[in-house]
């Protein structure tokens, strides 16, 4: 799913997001679209099957949609990630209480969520969905800059600075950037540095919707970058 519907994804949102109005209907299902990503990870490595992860993924957002699952969400209670992580793993000890019982009672065989026992090199699944909600931070941080430097006509710069700034910028040199841009070395390492800062403040922006307190940003970003260094 696109990471454009995490655009408007805040407290504020999932504020709206509760009764039965379209409005809020709308922004239920923005909130879902928005964090299918991280959820899907976290399953996925939960139970090692794409398939049945694809299954239970879209079971989780078809309960939050048709059972407002949201509605316990309380920005004064902590993060939302959080939040969502605890909903998320509730959702799947439910389905195994179901399966397990619907078994017992001659129903059909299920596969278990831990199904697959066999060694793998990918994370647990917490740290997954942490790693997965990082890159969507990122990822949204990035678009807000682009729209930001395509409103002021820089779109080019932005497009030429990208990579120095993500660091995809293997075998790229700041010359030849400064050269595709008509700057002086020194003038591109200025607008890195620039574009460097305005991106941090942006994912620091991004990560302060989804906390209770401004005062845990720091210790957020802090996490977030432990998680992408799993």
């Amino acid at each position: 799913m696109s990471n454009g519907a995490f655009f408007t994804t805040r407290w504020t949102r999932v504020a709206r997001s509760r009764g039965a109005s379209e409005e809020a209907k709308l922004a239920l299902s923005e909130l879902c679209e928005a964090y299918y990503e991280p959820v899907q990870g976290f399953i996925r490595a939960t139970v090692r099957h794409d398939e049945k992860a694809r299954d239970l993924t879209q079971g989780f957002f078809a309960n939050v949609l048709s059972k407002s699952a949201f509605d316990g969400a309380d920005p004064n209670r902590g993060r939302f990630r959080a939040f969502l992580l605890g909903a998320v793993k509730h959702y799947l000890w439910d389905r195994q209480r179901h399966d397990l019982t619907a078994k017992r009672g001659g129903g059909a065989t299920t596969v278990p969520l831990e199904e697959d026992q066999t060694p793998s090199p990918e994370l647990p699944p917490d740290q997954e969905f942490d790693r997965r909600w990082a890159l969507t931070i990122l990822a949204k941080a990035l678009c807000e800059l682009r729209e930001s430097m395509e409103a002021n006509n820089e779109w080019a710069k932005f497009d030429a600075l990208k990579p120095l700034l993500t660091g995809d910028s293997t075998g790229l040199r700041q010359a030849d950037t400064a050269e595709q841009l008509g700057l002086s070395e020194n003038a591109t390492k200025v607008a890195i540095h620039r574009l460097r800062r305005k991106f941090r403040e942006t994912v620091k922006a991004e990560i302060a919707q989804t906390l209770d307190d401004p005062d845990h940003i720091d210790a957020e970003l802090a996490y977030l970058q432990e998680a992408l260094r799993s």
